[in-house]
């Protein structure tokens, strides 16, 4: 007897690469490897076959996706309809946010980019001119083709919410991601040291509201209050924003811009931290958090849902306002001073459609196929 004739899905990626995005790709092929080989043909499409060796995967190169966004969109928005009718899959499943046209039964995208959910100002947009390209552009990329999508995938219930706001979807899977904490070599404490070290682990981007802390170590610094060390990961050559940002507040004592570190430096950072900063005004997750909760570090956070979501079941965490420098400067001073009380945050979980992990995800997407 012939064996039977295999289901087919397509995982689309050609635009990852390196770090993050490239982890993301790995782990859904390898869930997809485990859960799906002995009914589904696997598809996946790369920039490079040589950044996934994962056995029973049929891989499919695009080398020249990255050149370009013109070609990236070549890619999405002709080709792939060609390729489709090729291969004539069941499933396409895009990781990376543009809905391809693609003729297929069952189509899904997922979005992680939220800038397009960010009200920018004017004054932002001139520090920050990349970031107001990306607040403009994804706003009409998601929106292309979108409500061909069976499922819109995002990681957090508000961007759900948003996502159905904007763009009238209806099936929208909350997705959490898949985050990989290395272990992390604790240092010994340092009993000698004459300042509460806070650190924020940031990029330079304006929303990650870099200012609010400086303004907060300067109240400080005016109240009298000098044994706070406030460390944050720029060091003004990365962008505008960065430089405006080293301009003004280098001279506060107690902001000290460190710049970038790998991933051993950030981990002595944070073991050398009394209390984690996350202020940020926009997250899809919002990493730090997940480790500074990791490393059992207090931690000073966003009073955001995206902060609430990622943070979850915790002892040592409080809200702040990301608009009011005083009330962070008010809190700060309470902690170094030994009379705050961190409070107690409470896990939920997201209403259904709802995936902890990349096989209950894919368990979703071919349901019934």
């Amino acid at each position: 007897m012939g064996s039977s004739v295999k289901k087919k899905i397509v995982i689309s990626a050609i635009n990852f690469s390196e770090g993050g995005p490239l982890t993301v790709l790995r782990d859904c092929t390898l869930a997809a490897a485990e859960l799906l080989k002995n009914e589904w043909e696997i598809i996946v499409l790369v920039h490079k076959t040589s950044l996934i060796e994962i056995p029973g995967v049929t891989l499919i190169e695009f080398p020249l996706s990255r050149r370009s966004w013109f070609i990236r969109l070549y890619y999405e928005w002709f080709y792939f309809k060609k390729l489709s009718k090729e291969i004539k899959p069941d499933v396409w499943l895009s990781l990376h946010d543009i809905t391809p046209r693609v003729i297929v039964p069952r189509q899904a995208v997922y979005c992680h980019n939220p800038a397009p959910f960010y009200q920018i100002s004017l004054r932002e947009a001139w520090l920050d001119p990349t970031f107001l390209l990306f607040n403009l552009f994804y706003r009409y990329l998601y929106g292309i083709s979108i409500q061909h999508n069976r499922y819109v995938i995002v990681q957090q219930q508000w961007l759900r919410s948003e996502f159905k706001r904007l763009f009238d979807v209806k099936d929208v899977i909350v997705a959490r991601p898949a985050i990989r904490l290395g272990k992390i070599q604790e240092q010994e404490a340092n009993d000698n040291k004459d300042k509460y070290i806070f650190f924020y682990p940031t990029l330079p981007r304006v929303f990650k509201n870099v200012e609010l802390v400086c303004e907060s170590v300067q109240l400080l610094n005016q109240a009298g209050i000098s044994n706070v060390e406030v460390r944050v990961t720029l060091d003004g050559s990365e962008n505008r924003y960065a430089a405006y940002l080293v301009q003004r507040y280098a001279c506060v004592e107690g902001v000290t811009f460190i710049g970038r570190k790998n991933a051993q430096e950030m981990a002595q950072q944070y073991s050398e931290s009394d209390c984690v900063l996350f202020p940020s005004k926009l997250e899809t997750w919002g990493l730090p958090i997940s480790e500074a909760k990791a490393m059992n570090k207090p931690l000073l956070i966003a009073d955001l849902p995206y902060a609430h979501e990622t943070v979850g079941e915790y002892d040592m965490v409080s809200f702040v306002n990301v608009f009011d420098p005083v009330g962070l400067s008010e809190i700060m001073k309470s902690i170094v001073g030994g009379e705050w009380e961190f409070s107690h945050a409470g896990a939920t979980t997201p209403e259904e459609p709802y995936a902890r992990n990349w096989c209950e995800l894919l368990s979703l997407l071919t349901a019934s196929h």
